[in-house]
Protein backbone atom coordinates (compact mmCIF):
# COMPACT_ATOMS: atom_id res chain seq x y z
CA UNK A 1 0.00 0.00 0.00
CA UNK A 2 2.84 2.39 0.83
CA UNK A 3 4.39 1.75 -2.59
CA UNK A 4 1.19 2.79 -4.42
CA UNK A 5 0.83 5.90 -2.26
CA UNK A 6 4.44 6.84 -2.92
CA UNK A 7 3.93 6.46 -6.69
CA UNK A 8 0.76 8.56 -6.57
CA UNK A 9 2.50 11.34 -4.62
CA UNK A 10 5.46 11.30 -7.03
CA UNK A 11 3.21 11.52 -10.10
CA UNK A 12 1.07 14.25 -8.53
CA UNK A 13 4.19 16.22 -7.59
CA UNK A 14 5.36 16.14 -11.21
CA UNK A 15 2.02 16.74 -12.93
CA UNK A 16 0.53 19.40 -10.65
CA UNK A 17 2.99 22.16 -11.66
CA UNK A 18 2.51 21.27 -15.34
CA UNK A 19 -1.27 21.61 -15.05
CA UNK A 20 -0.95 24.88 -13.15
CA UNK A 21 1.35 26.34 -15.81
CA UNK A 22 -0.98 25.27 -18.61
CA UNK A 23 -4.01 26.67 -16.81
CA UNK A 24 -2.30 30.03 -16.25
CA UNK A 25 -1.41 30.55 -19.94
CA UNK A 26 -3.31 33.46 -21.48
CA UNK A 27 -5.89 32.77 -24.18
CA UNK A 28 -4.54 34.43 -27.33
CA UNK A 29 -7.34 33.32 -29.64
CA UNK A 30 -9.24 36.58 -29.11
CA UNK A 31 -6.21 38.79 -28.70
CA UNK A 32 -5.89 42.21 -30.32
CA UNK A 33 -4.32 42.52 -33.75
CA UNK A 34 -0.60 42.09 -33.84
CA UNK A 35 1.69 45.05 -33.35
CA UNK A 36 4.30 45.54 -36.07
CA UNK A 37 7.02 43.85 -33.99
CA UNK A 38 4.68 40.94 -33.22
CA UNK A 39 3.76 40.58 -36.89
CA UNK A 40 7.43 40.39 -37.84
CA UNK A 41 8.03 37.76 -35.15
CA UNK A 42 5.05 35.68 -36.28
CA UNK A 43 6.17 35.95 -39.91
CA UNK A 44 9.70 34.88 -39.00
CA UNK A 45 8.46 31.96 -36.87
CA UNK A 46 5.63 30.64 -39.04
CA UNK A 47 6.00 31.96 -42.59
CA UNK A 48 9.58 32.76 -43.54
CA UNK A 49 10.65 29.11 -43.76
CA UNK A 50 8.47 28.66 -46.86
CA UNK A 51 8.04 32.22 -48.14
CA UNK A 52 11.64 33.37 -47.45
CA UNK A 53 12.65 36.29 -45.21
CA UNK A 54 11.59 38.79 -47.90
CA UNK A 55 8.37 36.99 -49.01
CA UNK A 56 9.96 36.09 -52.33
CA UNK A 57 8.77 32.48 -52.58
CA UNK A 58 5.28 31.03 -52.97
CA UNK A 59 3.75 34.47 -52.75
CA UNK A 60 1.48 35.78 -55.49
CA UNK A 61 1.24 39.57 -55.22
CA UNK A 62 -1.61 39.45 -57.75
CA UNK A 63 -3.88 37.80 -55.17
CA UNK A 64 -6.26 40.13 -53.35
CA UNK A 65 -5.82 40.73 -49.64
CA UNK A 66 -9.04 38.79 -49.04
CA UNK A 67 -7.69 35.77 -50.94
CA UNK A 68 -4.46 35.88 -48.96
CA UNK A 69 -6.29 36.16 -45.63
CA UNK A 70 -8.42 33.16 -46.61
CA UNK A 71 -5.28 31.19 -47.51
CA UNK A 72 -3.69 32.04 -44.15
CA UNK A 73 -6.79 31.14 -42.17
CA UNK A 74 -8.00 28.08 -44.12
CA UNK A 75 -4.85 26.91 -45.88
CA UNK A 76 -4.40 26.40 -49.59
CA UNK A 77 -3.40 23.43 -51.66
CA UNK A 78 -0.43 24.23 -53.90
CA UNK A 79 0.36 22.65 -57.25
CA UNK A 80 2.96 20.57 -55.41
CA UNK A 81 3.88 20.23 -51.73
CA UNK A 82 4.41 21.86 -49.38
CA UNK A 83 0.86 23.13 -49.14
CA UNK A 84 -0.13 26.25 -47.21
CA UNK A 85 -1.33 25.08 -43.78
CA UNK A 86 -4.40 26.57 -42.10
CA UNK A 87 -3.63 28.86 -39.17
CA UNK A 88 -7.19 29.64 -38.00
CA UNK A 89 -6.92 27.08 -35.19
CA UNK A 90 -3.32 28.01 -34.40
CA UNK A 91 -3.92 31.44 -32.85
CA UNK A 92 -4.24 33.50 -36.04
CA UNK A 93 -7.54 35.34 -36.45
CA UNK A 94 -8.68 37.53 -39.35
CA UNK A 95 -7.11 40.73 -37.98
CA UNK A 96 -3.76 38.99 -37.44
CA UNK A 97 -3.95 37.45 -40.92
CA UNK A 98 -4.58 40.90 -42.41
CA UNK A 99 -1.55 42.23 -40.52
CA UNK A 100 0.55 39.39 -41.96
CA UNK A 101 -0.66 40.13 -45.51
CA UNK A 102 0.20 43.80 -45.08
CA UNK A 103 3.62 42.87 -43.67
CA UNK A 104 4.34 40.49 -46.56
CA UNK A 105 3.37 43.12 -49.12
CA UNK A 106 5.69 45.61 -47.40
CA UNK A 107 8.53 43.06 -47.52
CA UNK A 108 8.01 42.72 -51.28
CA UNK A 109 7.84 46.47 -51.94
CA UNK A 110 11.27 48.00 -52.44
CA UNK A 111 11.91 51.02 -50.23
CA UNK A 112 11.35 54.32 -52.04
CA UNK A 113 14.41 56.47 -52.41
Amino acid sequence: MKNITLKFVAIATILLPVFLILAARPDISNAAPLADDDTAAVYKAKCAMCHSPKAEKSFDPEMTDEEMVKAILDGKKAAKPPHMPAYRDKGIDEAKAQALVKYMRELRTPPSE
